[in-house]
């Protein structure tokens, strides 16, 4: 099975949006579903934060958040071991995009077992001993070619495995495409891994999908906001909601913030 980690490098966030779908996202800041009908009801649209988000705690299990009625009751996507459900009434389950996801798994499943079976054959060669004889010498140098050649023939190889394990990255993009402006809930091997927002989605301090990067700094002045590898920005989560590993991430592309997620650092999907 697939370890994938959520680490402080914001790779899950990062892959939210691409630089194409900014404006896509900015634009449907007002059909985020619930926030419409918040809007409806003559109520404020929650805010997307720490504190909770359409009936969803950080705190919760998966069968909490499943019997809550925040959410769909069918997963939309089984990508990497991990399962996504949309929010109540987002998007119905695609067949043929998660077949596509299912069929991509299984082959990182098989790349990665068969990768691990060629690193784990690779066992160092013991060198021959002071004094051996001229016999001892041409076996030693027999067992090392050997051992060359099947590292090179182990190295092309890995090389076909890797490519197979590289159709993760396209499948997890059009998995966020399907999302853009719904939003996902994600839960790994320990519940709830990630809230990807709406894209009319805001937290407290009115920053979602269109805000600039001057604004986004603005509002989390003093609030230990760091810039990620990926070129986003990282922000603890407010202090005493969900635990200190919960942090919200902000995708950039073209100055402005592309996608919004609450994401659970150091979490695995199997």
């Amino acid at each position: 099975m697939i370890m994938v980690g959520t680490t402080r490098g914001g790779r899950v966030a990062g892959a939210v949006l691409t630089t194409a779908l900014v404006m896509a996202g900015a634009a449907a800041c007002g059909g985020d579903g619930g926030g419409a009908a918040e809007a409806a009801a003559g109520t404020p649209p929650q805010p997307f934060g720490a504190a909770g988000y359409r009936g969803l705690q950080l705190s919760m299990t998966k069968e909490e958040a499943l019997t809550s009625g925040a959410l769909e009751p069918s997963p939309v996507s089984l990508l990497n071991g991990c399962t996504d459900y949309a929010y109540k009434g987002g998007p119905a389950p695609d067949p043929v995009r998660m077949a596509a996801e299912a069929e991509v798994r299984t082959k990182a499943d098989k790349a990665l077992a068969r990768i691990d079976e060629i690193k784990a054959a690779r066992k160092p060669l013991a060198p021959p001993p002071s004094g051996a004889s001229s016999k001892e010498l041409q076996e030693y140098l027999a067992g090392l070619r050997e051992q060359l050649d099947q590292t090179e023939a182990g190295r092309r190889e890995m090389a076909v495995l890797y490519k197979d394990l590289d159709l993760l990255g396209p499948a997890r993009k059009n998995r966020d495409q399907a999302f853009l402006t719904t939003g996902r809930v994600n839960f790994g091997t320990e519940g709830l891994r990630q809230l990807v927002a709406p894209a009319g989605a805001r937290t407290a301090e009115g920053i979602g999908a269109g805000s600039t990067e001057e604004e986004l700094k603005h509002a989390y002045e003093g609030r230990d906001l760091k810039p990620i590898k990926e070129g986003g920005y990282e922000l603890p989560s407010e202090s005493g909601s969900g635990g200190p590993d919960w942090f919200y991430e902000f995708t950039m592309a073209d100055g402005k913030v592309a996608g919004l997620a609450l994401v659970k650092h150091n979490t695995y999907c199997a």
